[in-house]
């Protein structure tokens, strides 16, 4: 099935911007929803964005509505979560993942069932 690995984590200040990256091996993401997640300390994982597989629908958790943007470059099989205005509450670990089926609905309904290929994640962290 492949795995996804995930990079571009970091420690920056309140306000500062990360760019996660989301690289297959073995497959190409092109046919394939890709989603970030995040799990921050002592909290449950949760969807942040998504991307279907012709890149016509986004999805965004509301906390991070206009400040995130995630992306797919086709030529470098790789989806992207650009991450601006970083805030103390967006610290945790991100982790991407793949779905032929499912999507995302806010928060912790994203049906974790429909998700796959997980990779090991990176940690995002927030601080001043």
């Amino acid at each position: 099935q492949g795995q996804l690995v995930e990079s571009g984590g970091g420690s920056v200040q309140p306000g500062g911007s990360l760019r996660l990256s989301c690289a297959a091996n073995g497959f190409t993401l092109d046919y394939y929803t890709v989603g970030w997640f995040r799990q921050g300390p002592g909290k449950e994982r949760e969807g942040v964005a998504c991307i279907n597989s012709g890149d016509r629908n986004t999805f965004y958790e509301d906390s991070v509505k206009g400040r995130f943007t995630i992306s797919r470059d086709r030529a470098n099989n790789t989806v992207y979560l650009h991450m601006n205005d970083l805030k103390p509450e967006d610290t945790g670990i991100y982790f991407c993942a793949k779905t032929s089926t499912g999507w995302m609905y806010g928060g912790t309904n994203y049906g974790s069932n429909a998700w796959g290929s997980w990779g090991q994640g990176t940690q995002v962290t927030v601080s001043s």
